[in-house]
């Protein structure tokens, strides 16, 4: 009689070992749900129940795909040893993130929209808010394993360092346990519960109630690797010995006698390597005999070793069934610990030896880590190839490893080396710099030209158009008919008084050092270059006149604005736009952009930066060009946020704005991804209402006729991040914008 589950399936699609599952639950379009995998092979596959071929292949880690979760709305979050998480709508990656510096083992997506958790090897949990590394959680002192989700506020982490700790998701750890001897894989919680079970390389699953380890289950295996509780409160484990079992409470799903019997015969004949500190220090000559065990234990889950005609065995108390049932025998107990058995840690695997090499005195060193079952010459050789080393050195790194392994052997009880873990590299990831608050502009003073500071309007154009304040257009007219999106043509920024930029120019020229002094005629060049630009004379501007105002634009950054200012008028026109956005000058071009995009730089520069990005969309050229850098141009842009100013915000909006009216022609899925979080991003900070109805039209821009971006506007909560702009009076456009967008979402 099988009580338990039977073999629909047997589904194939990976190439190499298959690392994680995860269920997606169903939707409209798979009314049963999805089944994801993750494999040594990179991929992850999406299989659907009845079928044993994927549905799809998702391809786009560099390594072992470890960790999978599944969130609202068709996504998926992955972590894989190459130190990135992505996140995936159906079977497009939307976004990578990056932060981790070795493997990322555990992921999860929590019930807060656009909320994710990553767990790695470097010891560090991240919260990701909408792509973006919000918080470092620290305080694990080995990889973490495994992540599990309490509340909305709370959630749970194991780890290799033996504990598992309870965090706040505002950052504070509120609380450590303390129960296995060795490393922690894997934590599941209980239904609408606090309570939770893990399980580890001690060969145990422990149960833990009220914070406390409630109840300890020894399995006949050394490595317990996963645990998952069901709806039903069962528990279901899954052990290095191949096999998966199921532990419940309830008496009608209890497995027959004989199948208890066959579990504890299986458990009684397993034998226990000290070496793992599973059961503490061993002493064998120490122990007690069989009559030890008259004595019942104290609590459950108590291990007692015996002596037992020179064969050491051991007990594990069961309260329930008030006796001690055996639980192994104890092979080649030497008194050997943990710290004696002497492995070492190295990018978050365990190695027998961890050799530092130096190639010549000069350069640096490099660490070659080793195993004693590895072969020595294919160690030396891969670790030729991993560090880029002249292949003549590999008889010299073979020889040095074998002789500083001699008369190493391999005790064959030992299986402590991670299967997960055996061989993938890591590689390092890079993490973001912090932003600090720039100082207060300098620029103050009245008469004084500050830029932008006469107008945040854009080109008046006809009265319709909402980006006028010129409350042309009659809110009873909108209200039927939108208006606002999706907006078809880039915004600019046009306002502009020549004469005081080149008051300004003049009296910085005069303080400039003689290395960026203008002459007189180059001022009159750049005097030509704006009237030319600004359409105050039909002249095509010249070669001469933009090579001059190069030469301005590289002033130190304290005197540059004016110059910057120039730049930002003069793009717009096809002739200046053509030749700084080519093909030939584009890179130095956005060099010098970015290069103002530094939050402790000058807001003036910041601001103008911006603007002229914004201003390169008019034509071909530029719109190609900011096209093709967008990821690094939005990467930077939005650390331009925490200056609090709102011209600035203003102009990240539009800058965003431009980007979607860009997408929204081509539907590129992975852009519009980015500015869906750039929006999210913005949205917690801006405060000017013109900002915020920008980034209103953008949105409704980005999510116009695409299904995709819809669902992944919701999956980042961008709906619940701007109902509040539904109820604003002034100006009515916001209200009326932010309306036909939540019609969208």
């Amino acid at each position: 009689l099988n009580r338990g589950f039977t073999e629909m399936h047997c589904m194939s699609g990976h190439s190499n070992f298959v690392s994680c599952v995860c269920i997606i639950p169903p939707s409209d379009l798979y009314p049963r749900g999805l089944i994801a995998t993750g494999g040594n092979d990179h991929n992850i596959c999406i299989f659907t129940v009845d079928n044993t071929a994927p549905l799809y292949v998702l391809k786009g880690h560099k390594n072992t795909v470890c960790s999978l979760s599944s969130g609202k709305f068709g996504t998926l979050l992955s972590g894989s040893w190459d130190t990135t998480a992505r996140v995936w709508l159906n079977d497009r990656c939307m976004m990578t993130l990056q932060g981790h510096t070795a493997a990322i083992w555990a992921v999860k997506i929590l019930p807060e929209q656009g909320l994710m958790l990553t767990g790695s090897a470097d010891k560090t949990i991240k919260l990701w808010k909408a792509g973006r590394c919000e918080r470092t959680f620290t305080g694990h002192e080995d990889c973490v394993r495994g992540l599990a989700i309490l509340s909305e506020m709370e959630f749970l982490s194991c780890a290799n360092d033996a504990s598992v700790r309870r965090w706040q998701i505002s950052g504070e750890c509120l609380q450590v346990y303390y129960g296995h001897t060795n490393y922690i894989y894997s934590i599941s919680v209980f239904p609408h519960s606090k309570d939770f079970v893990t399980t580890g390389e001690d060969r145990s699953l422990r149960i833990w109630k009220q914070g406390e380890c409630a109840q300890t289950i020894r399995l006949p295996a050394q490595s317990v690797w996963c645990c998952c509780v069901l709806d039903n409160g069962d528990i279901v484990v899954g052990a290095s010995d191949g096999i998966v079992r199921v532990f419940t409470k309830s008496l009608e799903r209890t497995a027959s006698a004989e199948e208890i019997q066959a579990f504890e015969n299986e458990l009684s004949q397993a034998s226990i390597d000290p070496k793992t500190g599973d059961l503490g220090d061993i002493n064998a000559d120490d122990l007690p005999g069989r009559e030890h065990l008259k004595d019942p234990g104290t609590r459950d889950g108590q291990t007692r070793l015996i002596k037992d005609n020179g064969k050491v065995e051991a007990y594990q108390w069961s309260v329930s069934e008030e006796r001690w049932i055996k639980i192994g025998d104890v092979v080649g107990s030497s008194g050997a610990t943990q710290q004696t058995s002497g492995k070492v840690l190295f990018e978050g695997k365990e190695y027998d030896y961890v050799f530092t090499i130096d190639v010549n005195e000069s350069g640096p060193s490099y660490k070659l880590p080793y195993n004693i079952t590895d072969d020595p010459w294919l160690t030396a050789y891969n670790f030729l190839q991993k560090n880029d080393l002249n292949p003549m050195f590999l008889d010299q790194v073979a020889k040095f490893i074998m002789d500083n392994t001699k008369g190493q052997t391999l005790s064959t009880s030992t299986q402590f080396s991670d299967p997960f873990t055996g061989a993938g590299r890591y590689v390092p990831g890079s993490s973001s710099g912090s932003s600090t608050i720039p100082a207060a502009d300098p620029f103050t003073g009245a008469g004084r030209y500050v830029p932008g500071s006469a107008s945040n309007a854009v080109a008046p154009g006809s009265g319709v158009d909402p980006y006028t304040g010129m409350g042309a257009y009659q809110s009873a007219a909108a209200k039927a008919e939108n208006i606002y999106f999706p907006k078809k043509d880039a915004v600019t920024f046009d306002q502009a008084n020549p004469t005081q930029i080149l008051g300004k120019l003049k009296e910085l020229n005069g303080s400039a050092t003689e290395e960026h002094k203008l002459t007189e005629d180059d001022l009159i060049i750049l005097e030509k270059l704006l009237s030319a630009t600004c359409n105050t004379s039909a002249e095509t501007p010249t070669a001469q006149q933009l090579q001059t105002l190069w030469r301005a634009v590289n002033w130190p950054e304290d005197i540059v604005f004016p110059a910057l200012d120039i730049l930002r008028l003069s793009i717009r026109h096809p002739t200046v736009n053509e030749n700084f956005c080519s093909e030939k000058d584009h890179v130095q071009f956005i060099v010098l952009l970015l290069k103002f995009l530094n939050p402790e730089g000058k807001q003036a520069n910041q601001l103008l930066a911006l603007r002229t990005l914004c201003n390169c969309f008019v034509s071909p050229a530029g719109q190609k060009l900011v096209m093709e850098q967008r990821g690094e141009i939005m990467t930077q842009a939005i650390e331009m946020k925490s200056g609090n100013n709102k011209n600035i915000h203003i102009a990240l909006a539009t800058l965003t704005l431009n980007y979607a009216v860009c997408l929204h022609k081509v539907n590129n899925i992975e852009g519009k991804a980015q500015c869906l979080s750039v929006i999210s991003t913005l949205m917690e900070v801006v405060q000017d209402l013109e900002a915020v109805f920008r980034l209103l039209v953008a949105l409704g821009t980005l999510i116009s006729d695409d299904t995709s971006a819809v669902q992944l506007a919701k999956s980042l909560g961008i709906d619940s991040q701007i109902k509040k702009y539904a109820s604003v009076s002034e100006p009515a456009k916001v209200k009326e914008c932010c309306r036909f967008v939540l019609n969208l979402l």
